[in-house]
Formats: structure tokens, C-alpha cells, sequence
């Protein structure tokens, strides 16, 4: 570490101050800067556009308020809400990216209403940078650096720091705005300051705390100015506990928070590209080939509950809040520096796979506001920000989705500048430095095929390289109207080298069809595809779905086009049942990323007719037992339904409800919670409580009915992978004279009472 230091510090001590610092990695290709990139009609347009309509709604006064009031200035506007409001210990986190999706604008097109707002915010930080008189600069008081730094209880202070970093340094970079990288540099001193002393070990313990992808913000401030000791400062927030193991070839991801691990490995990446450390490439490139190919659901997006569950388990983990936003958002910046290191159809097919799929499916067309989570259970509808009361993480990081959207469509190859057509997105490149400029007419993927005509101010030499995508079958150029004439190379691009003059087309022709995609895990749960573009149905809310009935070969067979709906398809006669229904029924395949009221199904169980005779039987006897059941029971408790709950009069301390698969559960670490429940007078019964038979830890409890112990319950893989249930006798004493008792679950110091996933009480 140390070693790379050093290195850095020389490299920068030989720059110019000022100077901005070269790749010291060799780079093969680079993304053309926004400026040259123009997006024409279609869904990518349009999402931009109800993006920037949200961005000017936004007043500069009620961006700056909180920053205001910690450096003791006065403020009159009206707060936001939501993680921006006063009390939130991540406020301010928004604003910083509000500065970088304003200076990608200003970049693209020279939003004026954008630059003079997002001008006025960074002048406003510099008042209250000015004001505080150190460098440092939140909206939020230094001592939540101090808890940080000495390991007591705080919510990612560095995590909201590294978003102001890093929209102040694209505010400069994009858009040209000298104030903002006075401010960023103030601020990067400070933290040069705070840190000069602090040993590496207790350095490395103050990054177990979320901190974002900070050392990007900094390497990108070295990258500006040449200074080394932001440099080296960047290297200093490298997590090692993540970064060592990757770049060893070890996932260790298991378990822990996905969006927290993801912008290291974007800092790393950028790291590499400025020292040329090959360790900082390993784990980069090990990290994203760990998630993309092994970690990520269909659409590209990956987690669950914000957790990287098992690899080899993922078909089990759908629960309701799949797919953080944040974390595709993350991923596609590190693979667009994948691809500037060596440029793959792999790279490529991602990036696409997840734009549509995650990307756009995350905003709603009508309103242009953002997903947190995009959830895959089935059953589940898309939940959407509210202007002014939400900005969640997926906020900050969603109004720069889709100011991102033109990023990966085109790069430039540095050996011989050869220019790759990576996504077929309506759009115009201007390629200012050969004179050439290219205009891509598509209504993909609703449309099978993309034009590219050329302009050139004289005849061009270069090579066009286009995507030949893996999901395709039967792909074609034609060149000026004849077929033939390209090449593909072992990176899976299609090339054509020829001196290029005006008026040049190039037709490609993109046949998509209908297919399936599995879990790795579990071949029997799968999802349909069109091309690239994940479909889905509508599903009704009581949780009983349709299931495939059909051998492997046949599934996605038989689906006729719905006239008149591009990429819509109805399922074959027969193909789809449902338990309980004496008829098969039709499904209704649609893009995913269209679908934003509905519940949906994205993925589905397939049987064949033998294991669907057996699926049917169990499910008759499910409900003849759950008849039996319903027949004995007294009164019921469904925990995490909040008027359920309400009715039985929930109480406690330092409880919580979540859900798991298609179950919610309630639970109290170093606490307790109790319902009011009926019982009969006079009759034996029984306390019956669910439990998932795979739940561990410091999970012993006290059942007590009407403050009286009944039993102590401890939960420890009692019976894996499945939900069970147990029943507790109530004695004749606990129930004598009574209607109603209260049921309390109390854990001890150190331990945590339930989950609970039911509770019935039963006659016996």
C-alpha cells in the first residue's frame, strides 16, 4: 500500500499544478462526451425529458435548507421530506446528485435553467463551506464523522459526503463551473487533514461503516487538478476487507449489503485507469463478473432486501424488495470501464440487458418518478417517489438514470479509432475530431432493425464496429443497401473497415424471438424473453399464479403476437394452469419495463404433467388441511399486516415486520411485542405460532400469556428451508373467566424475539 503511495505522489509530483492527470492503464476505448452524443425521439428521449422536468421543479432555496441551517445561516424555505428532511441523518445526499444530473445536462445540451440552478446551489455551498471555516461541508454536523471515526452508532455520514464530492466535481468537469471545484477542493483538504494521522488499521475499521463510492470522488478530483494528495487520500478509502478477496479471486459477498460493496469496485476501477495498479483491475473485473453472471435476477438488477443472498439460492430469494435501483445504477458505471479496458459483447449485452430492463423500468412514463426497489415476486407493483416527501438513495441515484441513458450507445476505439455502435438507441454522434457524424434511426426493440447513415465532411477512413448480440439469431448488415461486408472479431462485434464518405448507410438487421432464461439453481423457474427485453404478466393480488404445464423444449413454443402490441404474445391453449382450477388459462406476455400499475409475474414454475398431477393433489390437501384448520381456529394473527395488527391491539419495544418470499413476519431485537387475541371459555386451545425453520442467531424468547410465562422458545435451523408450525398447550388457569388474553413474545439482552411468521389460537 504503501509502495502505491509512493508512486502516485511521484506521478503527481511531475504535473503541472492544475494539469489534469492521464490514464497511466492502457485504455482502449473511450465513451464520446455528452456533448456529441444527441438522443432522437423514443423512450430514452422521453424519459430524459420527464427527468429534466423534475429537476427544474426543484427550488435551489429548498435544496440548500438544511446545508443552511448547519452552517448557521438562516433559511426560510420550506424543507423537503423524506431522506432530505431536517432530521435525517443522510440529508444533503440528494443534492449532490442533483449537481451531477444538472451538469450532465448542461454538458448534453446546454440546459440553461439547469446551469443557473445548479450554479446557484454550489455558490450556496460555498457560502456555508465559507461560513463553517474549516473546509468541510454537509448538511449535517462534523460529530457524525467523529461517530464514524470511533465506531459508534450513525447512518453512512460518507456515503451523503461522497455524493456532495461528486456532484461538485462533475459540476466542474461537465459544466465548467470554477466554484464548484474551489468548494470540492476545500473539502477534500479537510478530509486530507482529518485523516494524515489516523494509522491504516483504525482507517480500515472506520470503512466498515457505508461509505460510498468516495474514493472515486477523490481520484476523480486528482484526475482534475494533479494534486497527489487527493490521490492519495482516494487510496486511502480502498476497503480491503472487500477488495483483497476479489482481487485474490474470492467471493465473499454473501450476506452482505450490495449497494455499500459496488462503489468500491467503481473507485478501484477508476483508480486503475489513473495508477495502473493491476490489483485494483483483478478485483474489479472479478467483482463485476461476480454479479453480473452469478449474482443478478433477469433484468440485470441483483439483490434482495439490499442483501446479497446466496448464489445458490437465488431462485428462493424474490422477496418484495428486489433489485435496488442504486445498484444497476452503480453497475453500469463500472461496466462502461470494463468495457474502456477491452471491450466485449458481454460487456455490451449487460449494459443493454440492464438499461431496458432496470434502468427504464424504473421510471414511471407518465411522471417520471423513480423506483426504489424494482420487485420481482410475483405479485408485486412498482412503487414509485413522491416530488417532494421520498428522495430515497434510489432517488438520487434515479434523476441521473436517465440523464446517463446516452453513455454506453457509442465509444471510440484509442489503438485506431475505430468507432463501436454498442446500443441501438435512436440517436446522432457527432465525432468532432475525424468530422464524421452518425445517425441511428430505430424504433428498437419495438422495431427488429437500426439504420446508421453517415456524414463526413471529407471521405474517412476507420472501422465500424456493431454489436452482434448474443440474444440474436440471424444477425445482418447490409451496406448501402448489399449484404455482406463484415467481419466478426473475437470480442463479438461485427466490423467493416472502409473509407467512409456522406450519404454511407449501414443496415442492421436484428431478428428477435421469444425465449426462456432460468435460474442457474433451479431450471424449473424461469423467465420469457424477447431479444434482450424481459416480459411479464398481470397478476391478480391473492398470490395463487399461473404456472407453466409443458417439457422444457415446448415452453416457449406455440405463442401467438398480439396484433397491434409490439413484443405482447398469448400463450398456447393449455399451456398455463393454476391450482385449483379445473381449466387451463391464458397468459398475456408484455415488456416489463412498459408495465408500471399492474401487479406482475416475471418469473414462472414449469412442471411437467406428471409433477403438476402431483402439484394439484398437494394442493388439494393443503386446503382440505387448511379447511380443517380454519375449522378449529379461534382467532388469527397475521403479523406485518398493519390493520390485522390493529385489530389485536400490537404493542411493544424495539420491534419490526418485514417480508420473506411471499410471507411477512415481525420480530424484537432486545425488545418485545404482544397482541390481544381471543380465546373460549371453558374449552381446551392452543397457542400455534409459525416460524421459518431456517432462522438463526440469538434468537431465544419468552412466551408469556397475560405476563405468565408459557414457554421459552429458542429458534435455530429447527427445521430448514421450510415454514412449521408450533403449538403450545394453554393451561385451564391461563384461560378461566377470560375472552380475550395477551399473548406477549419477549427477548433478553442480546437476543431477539421471533420471527413470527403466524399465530392461531387452535381448539384442541
Amino acid at each position: 500500500m504503501r509502495q502505491a503511495l509512493a508512486a502516485l505522489a511521484a506521478l503527481g509530483a511531475a504535473l503541472q499544478a492544475g494539469a489534469e492527470v492521464k490514464p497511466a492503464a492502457p485504455l482502449q476505448a473511450l465513451p464520446f462526451p455528452p456533448g456529441q452524443v444527441k438522443l432522437l425521439p423514443g423512450p430514452f428521449r422521453h424519459a430524459r425529458e420527464l427527468d429534466r422536468k423534475y429537476l427544474r421543479s426543484l427550488a435551489p432555496d429548498q435544496l440548500l435548507h438544511t446545508f443552511w441551517l448547519n452552517a448557521g445561516i438562516a433559511s426560510t424555505a420550506k424543507p423537503l421530506g423524506g431522506w432530505e428532511a431536517p432530521e435525517c441523518e443522510l440529508r444533503g445526499h440528494f443534492v449532490g446528485h442533483y449537481l451531477s444530473a444538472c451538469a450532465l445536462l448542461v454538458a448534453a445540451d446546454g440546459d440553461a435553467v439547469l446551469g443557473r440552478n445548479a450554479a446557484a446551489v454550489v455558490a450556496g455551498m460555498a457560502d456555508c463551506q465559507a461560513r463553517i471555516g474549516t473546509g468541510y461541508l454537509s448538511a449535517f454536523p462534523d460529530s457524525f464523522i467523529d461517530r464514524v471515526d470511533n465506531r459508534q452508532p450513525v447512518w453512512a455520514p460518507w456515503y451523503t459526503l461522497h455524493k456532495v464530492l461528486a456532484g461538485l466535481v462533475d459540476m466542474h468537469r461537465l459544466a465548467g463551473n470554477r466554484q464548484a471545484l474551489a468548494v470540492a477542493t476545500g473539502f477534500a483538504d479537510w478530509i486530507d487533514r482529518r485523516y494524515a494521522a489516523m494509522p491504516d488499521d483504525r482507517m480500515q475499521a472506520m470503512l466498515g461503516n457505508e461509505h460510498g463510492g468516495i474514493s472515486e470522488a477523490l481520484i476523480e478530483l486528482y484526475a482534475a487538478t494533479g494534486e497527489p494528495r487527493y490521490g492519495a487520500l482516494a487510496r486511502r478509502f480502498e476497503h480491503h476487507a472487500l477488495l483483497d478477496p476479489a482481487a485474490a479471486g474470492r467471493d465473499t459477498l454473501t450476506g452482505l449489503h450490495a449497494n455499500t460493496q459496488i462503489p468500491k469496485f467503481v473507485g478501484a476501477a477508476r483508480e486503475y485507469e489513473l495508477t495502473g495498479d493491476p490489483k485494483l483491475r483483478k478485483a474489479a473485473t472479478f467483482f463485476w463478473s461476480s454479479v453480473a453472471k452469478e449474482r443478478s435476477y433477469v433484468i440485470g438488477g441483483h439483490s434482495d432486501g439490499e442483501m446479497f443472498t446466496a448464489k445458490e439460492r437465488l431462485s428462493q430469494a424474490l422477496g418484495p424488495n428486489t433489485t435496488e435501483t442504486c445498484n444497476t445504477y452503480n453497475m453500469l458505471k463500472l461496466t462502461g470501464r470494463l468495457f474502456g479496458w477491452e471491450p466485449s459483447v458481454v460487456l455490451g449485452d449487460f449494459y443493454e440487458r440492464a438499461l431496458y430492463n432496470h434502468i427504464l423500468a424504473s421510471q414511471n412514463p407518465e411522471t417520471g418518478m423513480m423506483c426504489y426497489y424494482v420487485p420481482l415476486r410475483s405479485g408485486a407493483r412498482k412503487a414509485f417517489n413522491g416530488p417532494l416527501d421520498s428522495f430515497w438513495c434510489c432517488t438520487g441515484t434515479g434523476v441521473e438514470n436517465q440523464v446517463r441513458n446516452h453513455e454506453g450507445i457509442y465509444y471510440r476505439r484509442t489503438t485506431d479509432d475505430a468507432l463501436y455502435v454498442n446500443l441501438f438507441i435512436a440517436s446522432q454522434l457527432t465525432w468532432s475530431g475525424r468530422g464524421v457524424s452518425v445517425t441511428q434511426a430505430t424504433r428498437f426493440p419495438d422495431g427488429a432493425a437500426s439504420t446508421l447513415t453517415l456524414r463526413c465532411a471529407k471521405p474517412t477512413a476507420f472501422t465500424l464496429r456493431i454489436r452482434r448480440p448474443a440474444w440474436c439469431r440471424g444477425f445482418a448488415l447490409r451496406l448501402n443497401g448489399k449484404p455482406g461486408g463484415a467481419v466478426v472479431g473475437p470480442d463479438g462485434y461485427a466490423a467493416i473497415r472502409r473509407t467512409w464518405k456522406s450519404g454511407d448507410t449501414v443496415q442492421i438487421s436484428l431478428p428477435m424471438s421469444l425465449r426462456t432464461e432460468a435460474f442457474r439453481d433451479n431450471p424449473n423457474r424461469l423467465a420469457f424473453l424477447y431479444g434482450p427485453i424481459v416480459l411479464c404478466g398481470t397478476a391478480r393480488a391473492e398470490g395463487i399464479f399461473p404456472a407453466v404445464v409443458t417439457p422444457p423444449a415446448g415452453t416457449a413454443r406455440g405463442w401467438t403476437p398480439v396484433p397491434g402490441k409490439a413484443m405482447t404474445f398469448r400463450s398456447a391453449p393449455g399451456a398455463f394452469r393454476v391450482p385449483g382450477a379445473e381449466a387451463p388459462v391464458t397468459v398475456t406476455l408484455a415488456p416489463f419495463f412498459r408495465e408500471y400499475k399492474e401487479r406482475t409475474i416475471v418469473y414462472w414454475d414449469r412442471f411437467t404433467e406428471d409433477q403438476w398431477r402431483a402439484r394439484a393433489a398437494a394442493y388439494r390437501t393443503q386446503q382440505e388441511q387448511l379447511r380443517a384448520l380454519e375449522a378449529r381456529t379461534v382467532d388469527v394473527v397475521r403479523p406485518g399486516e398493519e390493520q390485522n395488527e390493529r385489530d389485536h391491539k400490537l404493542a411493544g419495544l424495539n420491534h419490526g415486520s418485514g417480508d420473506f418470499g411471499d410471507r411477512k413476519w415481525r420480530h424484537a431485537p432486545d425488545g418485545w411485542f404482544s397482541y390481544e387475541v381471543k380465546v373460549l371459555p371453558g374449552l381446551a386451545q392452543g397457542l400455534s405460532c409459525t416460524y421459518w425453520g431456517s432462522d438463526v442467531g440469538p434468537r431465544t424468547f419468552d412466551i408469556l400469556i397475560d405476563g405468565k410465562l408459557l414457554t421459552t422458545q429458542t429458534l435455530n435451523r429447527n427445521r430448514p428451508e421450510v415454514f412449521y408450525d408450533e403449538t403450545y398447550p394453554l393451561a385451564p388457569e391461563m384461560l378461566a373467566g377470560k375472552e380475550r388474553i395477551t399473548v406477549r413474545f419477549q427477548a433478553g439482552p442480546g437476543r431477539t424475539a421471533g420471527g413470527l411468521f403466524g399465530l392461531r389460537i387452535l381448539k384442541r
